[in-house]
Parts: C-alpha cells; structure tokens; sequence
C-alpha cells in the first residue's frame, strides 16, 4: 500500500510534482488557435500533433517520482529513479519545445489593426514553462543523488 505524504517530499520533488501538475491542467487549456474579430476557435493540448506526448512525459515524470517517494515497489525498472525523472522530463520539455516551434502563427490587418491572428495559446507555454522547472529540478535531484549516468562510463 502507497503511503503518500507531501511533508516527506523534498523541495525539488514538490518542483518536479507541482510541474507536472501544471502540465497536466494545461493540456486541457488551449494551445493553438485563431482568431477574427469577436470570433476565435482554438485547440487543446490534446489535439496538437504530438505536442500531447511531450506534455504526458513531463506528467509521468512527476508520477514516477511521487510513487517512488510513496514506497511503491518500482524494483523493476532498470534505472534509478533520478535518472528516470531526469530523462523523462528533458524529452517530454524538448518535444513540448518543438511542437512550439512548429506551429505556425502570423497575423494580417488593415491600417495597422489586427483583423485575423492565428498561433501558440497559453496552455503550450504553460507547459513549456512547467517542463523547464521540471528540468532543473530534476538535473538538481540528479546532482544532489550522486548517480552516474547508466550509458556514460
């Protein structure tokens, strides 16, 4: 039986929990739209390429590490759990990053009033903000772990 208490969570766990948190929230918020006028339509993260996968891995991140944290029984993963965090978290920020630098935007207007826009909403930069303090929280409780890295002699 998991015995999850947020007072035995370090402040870089709270970080990589917290952030995963807020990425998960955000995937419901909208990260693409277009707007005209009064009128406007946009997408979740959900309905973004793969830009959710990115998103998904930040939030299994900080699962992974509050399981860990809990007692859970997580024996059969090959890696340690900071490396896990650390690995996890990087690639879900950089596919996040990508899918941002993707997106086309622009916009078009009459005398210098925009009349149509179209391009990244809040939710994408929601996550991308999470995932970078999801990051250096995670390098940060890598470094404190005292681990090697698996594949690095």
């Amino acid at each position: 039986m998991a015995k999850f208490d947020v007072k035995r969570l370090s402040r870089r766990d709270r970080a990589v929990v917290g952030a995963a948190g807020v990425s998960l929230i955000s995937l419901f918020l909208p990260w693409y739209g277009a707007s005209a006028g009064v009128f406007s339509a946009s997408v979740s993260g959900w309905s973004t390429s793969y830009g959710w996968f990115g998103a998904l891995l930040i939030v299994a991140a900080g699962v992974y590490l509050a399981l860990q944290r809990s007692e859970v029984n997580l024996a059969n993963v090959p890696v340690t759990p900071a490396v896990v965090v650390l690995v996890a978290s990087t690639l879900g920020t950089l596919i996040v990053i990508l899918r941002l630098i993707t997106l086309p935007s622009g916009h078009t207007g009459i005398s210098g009033i925009t009349v149509f826009s179209y391009g990244p909403r809040v939710g994408i930069f929601l996550t991308m903000i999470a995932g970078l303090v999801q990051v250096a929280a995670a390098v940060a409780l890598f470094r404190t772990s005292g681990e090697k890295i698996p594949w690095a002699k």
